[in-house]
């Protein structure tokens, strides 16, 4: 196999393992680092022994994936206020025809649950990650981990269970999520309080991830007062020479601020009951930056 046979192969898989190793790490920047380690490992393999590429860049990608979390996790990093997962563009309304395997890959990246998945232990998320983002065997997980295939229905349970108690949810068409995101944001920018509290669910809260390097609530924000009222604060702040983009995020439509054509902060929003049920606001500079205008 020539090495460019072998960047075929990897380019090819590359949307799969990107998304293996994401919704691992939470995290775009050490995401295509453990691509770039998989990269170094399948160039350096003896290619005309794999049989299946797929299963083999897979299985790396996971184990580099679940070594760095280990990693972060014993390094005890602490973080200021709230964390919510580094924002990824995402095309899936383009990519994916079929609408149930869509929703499926949407739920499994959004936001509110690799929140949730930052609780499981390394290898429970790798295992919910494979079996239920990307629909893989039991039998064909416990090959990549090495693991007994009881092991590893053990791991899935305890991981679905986990998931299953702590997860919001909150489905919305994504058309009724965008006309929501629209009105939110129109009534926002104009320090709207009454239009923005017509929008807010009684118990909405609000989740700012600032990692302490922008202005953003270090705790999380509850009820639709206190959420409506800091928007509206925030509103009569602004920032210089704003502008916005709308973009799919993470699975679901987003906005994107910008002050001075680079990005300031990503607006997401959860939509249950024909209001709005959740806030994400992501405004750590080392998140933004994959984003540009």
């Amino acid at each position: 196999m020539t090495t460019d046979t072998g960047t075929e192969v990897f380019e090819e898989h590359r949307p799969v393992l990107m998304g293996v190793a994401y919704r691992m790490l939470g995290r775009v920047a050490d995401a295509e680092d453990v691509l770039q380690e998989a990269w170094l490992r399948w160039s350096a393999a003896d290619r005309s022994a794999v049989r299946e590429p797929r299963g083999y860049l897979v299985r790396v990608t996971t184990r580099l994936a679940i070594d760095r979390l280990r990693r972060i996790k014993a390094s005890g990093e602490s973080y200021v206020g709230p964390w919510l997962p580094e924002p990824l563009v995402t095309d899936l309304t383009q990519t994916v025809p079929d609408a149930e395997e869509r929703a499926v890959l949407a739920d499994s990246v959004s936001l509110a649950v690799l929140v949730v998945l930052e609780t499981l232990s390394p290898l429970e998320r790798a295992v919910f990650v494979l079996r239920e983002a990307f629909g893989c065997p039991y039998a064909e997980i416990a090959a990549l981990l090495d693991r007994g295939e009881p092991a590893v229905r053990q791991l899935a349970g305890r991981a679905r269970r986990h998931v299953g108690e702590r997860r919001p949810r909150y489905e919305a068409d994504p058309d009724q999520r965008r006309d929501l995101t629209e009105r939110f944001l129109a009534a926002a920018a104009d320090g709207d309080l009454e239009g923005l509290m017509s929008l807010l669910a009684p118990d909405v809260r609000l989740v700012g991830d600032s990692g302490g390097k922008a202005r953003a609530p270090l705790r999380v924000l509850k009820s639709a007062d206190k959420v409506g009222r800091f928007l509206v604060g925030v509103a009569h702040k602004g920032i210089p020479d704003p502008s916005v983009r709308f973009l799919e995020i993470n699975g679901g439509p987003a906005v994107l601020m910008l002050s001075g054509g680079k990005p300031d902060s990503v607006f997401q929003l959860d939509v249950g009951d024909g209001r709005v049920q959740a806030v994400y606001i992501v405004r750590n500079p080392d998140k933004l930056r994959s984003l540009t205008a």
